[in-house]
């Protein structure tokens, strides 16, 4: 999603701290008289929340879902409000474009790392202002120059009278005060929270059971309801026998709705037995049946013919004619599944004039907008409640806003009507997807391949650069279709088309072909694969070269500082030029480095490997160097690269969603294993120093790990690994 919005980002961090609360809080920051709207105490801005009980309570536009997203909007706030940490809470925004909206996409959504970035200057705004008033009022009640009046700690005082007054205190005078045109905010010398470690907002709830996921939500009467779903896409329900499913003990209804049968029950166990003794016929005339082999060979023979052009720099065919040496590539990437540790799951509670949700909700706007359409009501008739998301990954923000959508078709099926056993018709009902449904149910980072051809002069310099990629497009068939420019989706070529190596002549051509299988973004998108291609495509070239892969790099990032300042602090603390320790008997060891700019972040990750004789290997070490500007929370920044690294690494070594038949083979993690401890490697992560504007540290800490350990496993065994997951067996001896 990134690379869509990346010159609208570019626009609003020169805009600087000078505009106006209006501008970055919008029309509803005051009343048409300019006062604050006075609800709970004090409500100076829509982002901030004063009780007379001094609590400070910040409205997150954002949906946590573990990437620490409550705690660094809380630092924003307290930061420029100077309130004490520890009186402030948390709640979710409900969906309201008009005022929640993601400064950098126009629309209400957490998405493209830019959680932080998007809001960094806007959240300071919002503590500003509403500190500014808590003066003001301060100032009248004691008589004196508000210039004179110091807060510290969620304290405001006049130390000239030694007069004090908490802002629970003041919330109902400062509620009277006009809001600011302009306010002031810090240098960062002046910062007290921003860059230093803090405790997680989110960390207390998590901890002692009371955090609201959608699991936990109780409404009276709700019924739990499970769905089967066709076992290939495309398919549909042809006929279905619903006595045994009734014949279990709590089960109410059992109805067909758009994307399959789905069986309510007075809780999940009954529900699931329930869609367990179901008998349906499935309707597979339109199914879609190829498996992944055969997907893979339709790629390769596109893979053979020219692209739509996503970049084209100089003369590639001129170029790689008179090269020297030439180096032909193919790679193959499987779909992925996101396999967050909570599934899909939605509640909902339809009314005749309202729709009320609860969910860890990611895409505000656009589920608002479809589900409106779906019931026919208007989407301000559409009430979403924010609750906690137990990982997502990109699942959440789904661009059809599929389990949103089942959930509701769900509740329209049993509406207005009393079930077979009494229940009433206006029950809310709670949708529960399975971790089978989760991993079968589609919506996975879509396969791709890419080929790859290179040109090097005498010197092993790379001089040309041609790479076709084939995999399908994100958005493609949905309402964001319109992102799409001149035929090239960029969310599938991100990684490649901004190619940072001073190479003279590039080409990057694109293939999307149409699929049945739903595909998404996942976790740091098209440079998951992209950046795969590039960093061990130059980590080839540098042993043509017979070049050290440092310096290699450096010699075509010579204008690139940021990347030269993550892949210079990673290589020094690495040690990279040192000899690598050796292993026992029988092992072999390499280090591999791979760097990659996502999200506007930059990072670079050495990783260190040792390799039996087998072909089994153990990831030992991974250093990380992360130049995402400023540091808001450092300890959550390390916390999102560690994160980012494992998923990664999950992935390059188990994560496959393949395809027999049409059918997806995989259902569990049985059979889609992510990382366990003992596979988790020492990991040491590194912060540049920065003033730049912050930017995202959720998803790029994920493509560089891949390369970074292929390149390692070349190092020990001299075999080049081009296909995800690695295969052991390739690096036998």
């Amino acid at each position: 999603m990134n690379t869509i919005h990346n010159e609208s980002r570019r626009t609003f961090l020169k805009a600087g701290a000078g505009l106006t609360l209006g501008v970055y809080l919008g029309p509803t920051l005051a009343a048409a008289d300019g006062k604050a709207e006075a609800v709970a105490g004090f409500t100076p801005n829509a982002f901030i929340r004063i009780g007379t009980d001094n609590t400070v309570t910040v409205i997150s536009k954002h949906l946590e879902m573990g990437q620490g997203v409550y705690t660094g909007l809380a630092t924003l706030i307290a930061e420029e409000l100077d309130a004490a940490w520890a009186q402030i809470r948390m709640e979710g925004a409900p969906a309201d474009a008009k005022r929640y909206a993601n400064l950098f996409m126009s629309i209400q959504i957490t998405g493209g790392s830019n959680s932080m970035a998007n809001s960094y200057l806007q959240m300071r705004q919002a503590g500003a202002a509403a500190r500014q008033m808590l003066v003001a009022a301060a100032a009248k009640r004691w008589q004196v120059s508000a210039d004179e009046i110091t807060v510290d700690a969620g304290v405001v005082q006049h130390k000239a009278s030694a007069r004090k007054a908490t802002f629970g205190e003041l919330a109902e005078a400062a509620a009277l005060e006009t809001v600011p045109k302009e306010t002031k905010l810090k240098e960062p010398g002046e910062f007290k929270l921003i860059g230093k470690k803090a405790a997680r907002k989110d960390v207390r709830e998590k901890t002692n059971g009371t955090a609201q996921f959608t699991r936990d939500v109780k409404l009276p009467g709700m019924l739990t309801a499970v769905v089967a779903h066709p076992p290939r896409f495309g398919a549909k329900v042809a006929r279905f026998d619903a006595a045994p499913a009734k014949a279990i003990a709590g089960v109410t209804d059992v109805v067909e709705i758009r994307t399959g049968v789905a069986v309510l029950a007075t809780d999940f166990w009954a529900a699931k037995k329930g869609r367990d003794a179901l008998v349906i016929e499935w309707d597979e005339s339109n199914a879609f049946k190829s498996g992944s082999a055969e997907l893979f060979e339709q790629y390769r023979q596109l893979a053979e013919q020219p692209g739509t052009v996503a970049r084209n720099d100089g003369d590639v065919t001129t170029t790689l004619a008179a090269a020297t040496n030439h180096i032909e590539a193919s790679y193959e990437f499987p779909y992925l599944a996101h396999a967050a540790m909570e599934p899909m799951d939605c509640v909902v509670k339809l009314g005749p004039d309202t729709c009320e949700i609860w969910n860890g909700e990611q895409l505000q706007t656009l589920d608002q907008k479809t589900v409106a359409l779906a019931i026919g009501m208007a989407p301000h008739q559409v009430k979403l409640n924010m609750l906690y998301a137990g990982g997502s990954f990109g699942r959440r923000a789904n661009p059809v806003s599929d389990y949103v959508l089942e959930a509701v078709y769900v509740a329209k099926a049993i509406a207005g009507r009393v079930s077979p056993k009494g229940t009433s018709s206006a029950a809310p009902v709670k949708l529960c997807w399975t971790r089978e449904d989760d991993m079968r149910a589609g919506h996975y980072r879509a396969m791709f391949f890419h080929k790859v051809t290179a040109g090097l002069n005498q010197f092993g310099i790379a001089q040309a650069w041609q790479q076709r990629i084939v995999g399908q497009s994100i958005m493609a068939g949905t309402a964001l279709e319109a992102f799409i420019k001149n035929g090239v989706d960029g969310s599938s070529v991100e990684g490649s088309a901004n190619l940072p190596y001073a190479i003279p002549n590039v080409a990057v051509e694109l293939h999307s072909p149409k699929l049945p299988v739903p595909v998404q973004w996942w976790r740091s998108v098209g440079s998951t694969h992209n950046a795969y291609v590039v960093e061990t495509m130059l980590d080839e070239f540098a042993h043509v070269a017979k070049r050290d892969p440092v310096d290699y790099r450096r010699n075509l990032l010579q204008d690139k500082r940021r990347h030269l300042g993550v892949m210079n602090l990673v290589a020094q603390k690495s040690g990279w030029d040192k000899p690598l320790a050796a292993g026992k008997p029988g092992e072999r060891r390499g280090r591999g480095i791979a760097v990659h700019e996502s999200f506007n972040s930059f990072v670079a990750q050495v990783a260190e490997v040792t390799l039996k004789k087998d072909g089994s290997f153990h990831v030992d070490r991974v250093f990380c160097a992360v130049d995402c500007g400023v540091a808001i929370n450092p300890d959550n920044i390390r916390a999102q690269m560690e994160g980012g690294i494992i998923f990664g690494l999950s992935a390059a070594l188990s994560g496959a969603i393949t395809l027999k038949d049409g059918a997806v083979e995989q259902s569990n993690f049985d059979d889609y294993p992510v990382l366990r401890m003992n596979q988790t490697p020492r990991i040491e992560v590194h912060i540049v120093p920065s003033a730049e504007a912050p930017t995202g540290v959720g998803e790029p800490g994920v493509p560089p790990i891949a390369p970074a350990v292929a390149n390692a496993l070349f190092a020990a065994s001299g075999k080049r690994l081009r296909r995800l997951p690695f295969d052991t067996a390739e690096l036998k001896a």
